[in-house]
């Protein structure tokens, strides 16, 4: 079991320093560039949605949006139906920014695709979404990701 939890770990420090690597150039922290990501696949959305769809960030992410507000890659405005609320949307250095992300973090999915052939992918995304159902991150995972696309590769009968 110890083996299981330092290879998940292992993966992950690998992940997070070729995601650094991979936008320091564009000087954006993963946390940035995932919201980037976020707002352009779903805005507008409140703060409160926000926070419910990351993945990098736990609770109210409202430090983290104020400083993409003060770099004028977020706007935020009045919610049309809540007078309390306001919307986030990108600005159109903010959508120019997150149009560069696929291509800045090309490098990662390049290589999970090299090493991982498309059912050994479908296996470990099932198996990762079953370790962190349930979990504030997973939810978020579920919000961002409603239809799991692929579906759980089955075994052979008997190699259980």
């Amino acid at each position: 079991m110890d083996e299981l939890r330092y290879l998940i770990l292992a993966a992950q420090r690998e992940g997070s320093r070729t995601m650094h690597d991979a936008l320091r150039d564009l000087e954006l922290t993963p946390a940035q560039a995932e919201v980037l990501d976020v707002l352009g696949r779903h805005q507008p959305v409140t703060l409160v949605e926000l926070g419910r769809l990351l993945v990098c960030e736990l609770g109210s992410p409202s430090r983290l949006v104020d400083s993409m507000v003060r770099r004028g890659l977020v706007s935020r405005t009045p919610h049309p139906h809540d007078k309390r609320a306001v919307t986030m949307e990108l600005t159109e250095s903010g959508r120019a920014l997150a149009a560069q992300l696929d291509e800045a973090t090309g490098e990662l999915t390049d290589r999970i695709e090299k090493l991982l052939t498309p059912a050994e992918i479908d296996t470990t995304i099932s198996l990762l979404t079953k370790l962190v159902r349930g979990t504030h991150r997973g939810e978020a995972l579920r919000h961002r990701f409603p239809v799991h696309r692929r579906q759980p590769v089955q075994e052979p009968a008997g190699t259980k």
